[in-house]
């Protein structure tokens, strides 16, 4: 029988009260246009397009190659996880191992789908940066087109901040090492999504609603699988009742 390991007290007032405020705030700044004064500072307009356009370093290192890595821990995480029912070793690490997994393949895979839903336009597709697509704001309507946006959310942003997983999988069992994985998460999909709007392929707010969705899809995916209350927070009323 695989131990259970005692889960640590959680504060939801911080880990769930913060993102729904930044979610409220996000939603309150589509009445200003802070998006398009940000995408404006990346556009060169002598040159025509965004000053990332083409870096090799932005699309070819930070987008193709962190991503094929940020696959590759998704598939030794899920590899360790069916494991973990044959050997010892990862007998009392295979829940971890789950939450990982859960969390790694929601926090990609929402996505595409919200993507589709959405129909919001990227910058450079936009025409005050050359393009030839209508802006429209989140929740403004869409403005006839042939060829809908696919830009919201940020989609590279979330190969970075997917790694909040990290932080819950390592949550109660090292919490140093998981202090470092969320800060590691939120650089990582922080210096991701900022290199995407140097390049055009996004505004600041699709990668702000990002890490909001991989935060909540985390804090879900431990809330499911890896926290259990210990005695001492469950009230005498219900200690009496299980």
């Amino acid at each position: 029988m695989q131990q259970r390991t005692r889960s640590r007290p959680i504060n939801l007032w911080l880990y769930l009260g913060v993102p729904v405020a930044v979610a409220v705030a996000l939603l309150l700044l589509e009445l200003t246009s802070i998006d398009m004064d940000i995408a404006n500072l990346f556009f060169d307009p002598a040159a025509g397009q965004f000053i990332g356009r083409h870096s090799y370093l932005l699309e070819t290192v930070m987008h193709d190659r962190v991503k094929q890595g940020v696959i590759l821990l998704g598939l030794i995480s899920l590899a360790a996880f069916g494991c973990s029912f044959f050997f010892k070793r990862l007998f009392g690490w295979r829940r971890e191992l789950g939450c990982l997994v859960l969390a790694l393949g929601l926090s990609t895979a929402f996505v595409t789908p919200l993507k589709k839903v959405t129909q919001v336009q990227c910058p450079w597709s936009l025409t005050q940066f050359g393009g030839t697509e209508t802006y429209s704001k989140l929740l403004e309507h869409r403005p006839a087109t042939d060829k809908p946006g696919l830009c919201w959310p940020g989609g590279h942003a979330a190969t970075g901040f997917c790694l909040f997983g990290l932080f819950f999988m390592l949550r109660d069992r090292k919490p140093k090492l998981a202090r470092a994985a969320f800060c590691l998460a939120l650089v990582a999909g922080s210096t991701l999504g900022l290199g995407r709007m140097l390049q055009g392929a996004h505004f600041l707010s699709h990668n702000v609603w990002t890490a909001v969705f991989c935060w909540l899809i985390g804090l879900g995916s431990y809330y499911l699988v890896l926290y259990r209350r210990n005695p001492a927070q469950v009230p005498a009323s219900e200690q009496r009742l299980a």
